[in-house]
């Protein structure tokens, strides 16, 4: 059957025997040994993991042109933060205005020619059928016209998003396609940081635990967020789970690709500690002597 429940609160404990052997007194009698107690105490105290991260933008994008053509302008400079939409690179768009003005012209005529038709289809001077012709021929050219103003719009580079850019990588003349990188674009406010914890801290994790993080390149200095979200697999391999947190960052102090080393608080818990020199290991188990009210000591796992 098992054995009772303790209570280790308040309880003396056996830190060390001060006396390995009996010491004799002068008058030939033996002293016991004396010994050092401490009390077991309940405590509460914070509960964490500690993990590796590696820093990721909020957003992060290469800006790339969607059209093979000669760069006209660079509206940009190397480290500014832009607006979402703001222009950063004019291509060389002689062409597709042009093509814009000859199938803007041709609706125009289309559209006139249409009108035309619909007046004299009211008297019958034209055929049901050659309306339809002259509706069909309108409709095309005003596709053609929304086609060609696409293909003015593809001659602007725009931010998709709010950040700061990067290196410049062209100049004006280049020549460049959509396999070309002109720039890059990154919102680092808020920073993303992803880690690995083992799979045994899964009962412990969900979102909005705190976390702090810690970098060598700022030693006096702390980031403190929170968990945003949990990967929905382990690895098999190295039975660890990802997990992404999210760190303010209006300094700008803290850039993608950083090594930080993180803090995961799990919350605080209570329990009995006592002076680690009064664990007596003994093969695979841990001991105390514990010392009685009645001054006896016993040995408890």
């Amino acid at each position: 059957m098992p054995g009772p429940r303790w209570s280790w609160s308040n309880l003396p404990i056996v830190i060390a025997t001060l006396a390995a052997l009996a010491t004799p007194t002068p008058t030939g009698a033996q002293e016991a040994p004396g010994v050092i107690v401490s009390e077991a105490r309940r405590i509460s105290f914070p509960l964490t993991v500690e993990a590796l991260g590696t820093t990721l933008a909020n957003e992060s994008v290469e800006i790339r042109p969607r059209i093979s053509k000669m760069i006209a302008a660079i509206h940009f400079t190397e480290g500014q933060y832009v607006e979402k939409g703001a222009l950063l690179v004019t291509l060389d768009d002689a062409e597709a205005r042009a093509a814009v003005a000859s199938a803007r012209a041709n609706t125009v005529e289309s559209e006139s020619q249409y009108r035309r038709g619909e007046e004299l289809r009211q008297s019958d001077l034209v055929s049901e059928s050659e309306l339809d012709r002259l509706r069909a021929s309108r409709d095309a050219d005003r596709a053609n016209l929304d086609a060609a103003e696409a293909r003015l719009a593809d001659t602007v580079v725009r931010a998709p998003f709010a950040g700061r850019v990067g290196l410049r990588r062209v100049s004006v003349g280049s020549l460049v396609g959509p396999a070309t990188i002109i720039t890059t674009l990154d919102d680092t406010n808020p920073m993303k940081i992803d880690f690995n914890v083992p799979e045994t801290a899964l009962g412990y994790l969900a979102r909005g635990l705190t976390l702090v993080a810690r970098s060598a390149a700022y030693p006096d200095s702390s980031f403190r967020g929170k968990v945003d979200a949990i990967d929905s697999r382990v690895d098999p391999v190295s039975r660890t789970i990802v997990v992404r947190g999210v760190i303010p960052n209006r300094g700008g102090l803290l850039k993608p690709g950083m090594f930080l080393t993180v803090m995961l608080q799990r919350g605080d818990v209570t329990a009995v500690v006592v002076p680690e020199q009064a664990i007596v290991p003994v093969q695979s188990k841990q001991y105390v002597l514990v010392v009685a009210k009645d001054g006896t000591v016993s040995r408890r796992e």
